[in-house]
């Protein structure tokens, strides 16, 4: 059973997201938040698998409570729910620790899919945020940045730089289990030992290092 907690100041869509994963027999919402702040006592003491994090809120934003939580050592992973999908908050959503970015338009099927990917260890993003991040991405890098990407894969072994192109790749850990001929186990470690060598936290950032080093 996936545990979930949704954070929303819109009580809308806290009763939308409450009945789209409701409906799910897999799929567990064990508590309810409307500002950041509150969102971080309802985590600590439920301890979710997932959480469901809206933007713009009072009190704490959801970003801010991303980054908090994080900090604090969560395990939950959160995905960003939000009507606004510009680059900065895209990539600060996911710098701060998010481990998905989804608009609130996303269709309830998607977001039950969503919810269960995240609970698996694998990321999840909209169309539309996807092709914002490739192009921010495959924008050239300036020589620091190679230099930097360069020294920092460096520290990777050969198949933990297998792994970290197939993430850069997009591709889910399932796929590059099966891509590479390793387990699911094992390429969890691996993708936590590379995010550990390159000192990031998501897919996000490996795929720019990736980029930037060629």
């Amino acid at each position: 059973m996936v545990r979930v907690v949704i954070v929303d100041d819109d009580p809308l869509v806290l009763a939308g997201l409450r009945m789209i994963l409701g409906g799910a027999s897999d799929i567990a919402v064990v508590g309810e938040a409307s500002d950041g702040q509150a969102a971080i006592d309802v985590v600590r003491r439920e301890m979710p698998d997932v959480v469901l994090m809206d933007i713009r809120m009072p009190r704490m934003d959801g970003l801010a409570a991303t980054r908090r939580l994080r900090e604090r050592g969560t395990t939950a992973r959160i995905i960003v729910l939000t009507t606004f999908d510009t680059d900065e908050m895209i990539l600060t959503a996911l710098q701060y620790g998010a481990a998905g970015f989804l608009l609130k338009d996303t269709e309830p099927a998607e977001i039950v899919v969503a919810v269960r990917r995240v609970a698996l260890g694998d990321p999840v993003l909209s169309p539309s945020v996807t092709t914002q991040l490739i192009a921010t991405v495959t924008k050239p890098a300036d020589n620091s940045r190679q230099r930097t990407a360069r020294t920092l894969l460096g520290r990777l072994t050969d198949r933990e730089r297998e792994v970290a192109v197939a993430v850069s790749e997009g591709l889910t850990n399932s796929e590059i289990a099966h891509s590479l001929h390793m387990g699911i186990a094992t390429v969890k470690t691996h993708i936590g030992n590379v995010f550990a060598k390159l000192e990031v936290t998501n897919r996000v950032q490996v795929a720019r290092y990736i980029h930037d080093a060629h």
